[in-house]
């Protein structure tokens, strides 16, 4: 990481302590030091990326195939209903390295959809400029990932 510190690849190098539960050459997965329920993941590559845009294009497939596995995992550790997985980018990122949280659910466990009111489109035009915009950016050269 530029200009400063990032403990997960103080974690991905074994310079700082982890619970691992999952590593290869390239990921690293370890309980969450402050975990939602317990079994609560982090899946991180071990290079530092902050971001999913930031992630090569070719590394994006290998960590979402481990994602998969180690939602199956912690469901079957601890007889979850299923699982919440989940990133963020920038934006309640509290580390700035990429780093998909896998988390057991169960029914009733408290979490609900997600963390934030959710709202509904003033109306069909709104709905549809929406979707324009999102389609516009889709059409444009991304740029980033490919490498």
């Amino acid at each position: 990481m530029a200009g400063g510190r990032c403990v997960f690849c103080e974690v991905a190098r074994g310079a700082a302590p982890s619970h691992v539960v999952l590593e290869d050459a390239d990921h690293l997965a370890f309980l969450d030091h402050r975990p939602l329920f317990p079994g609560h993941c982090l899946l991180i590559p071990r290079a530092h990326h902050e971001t999913l845009g930031d992630l090569p294009t070719a590394r994006v497939a290998p960590l979402f195939l481990h994602a998969r596995r180690l939602a199956r995992a912690v469901e079957r550790a601890f007889g979850a209903d299923g699982s919440f997985v989940a990133l963020n980018n920038r934006v309640s990122q509290s580390v700035p390295h990429l780093h998909v949280h896998v988390v057991p659910r169960r029914r009733g466990d408290g979490l609900r959809g997600f963390f934030w009111p959710r709202q509904a489109y003033r109306d069909e035009a709104e709905a549809g400029e929406t979707r324009d915009a999102v389609r516009r950016a889709l059409a444009e050269p991304e740029g980033i990932g490919e490498g």
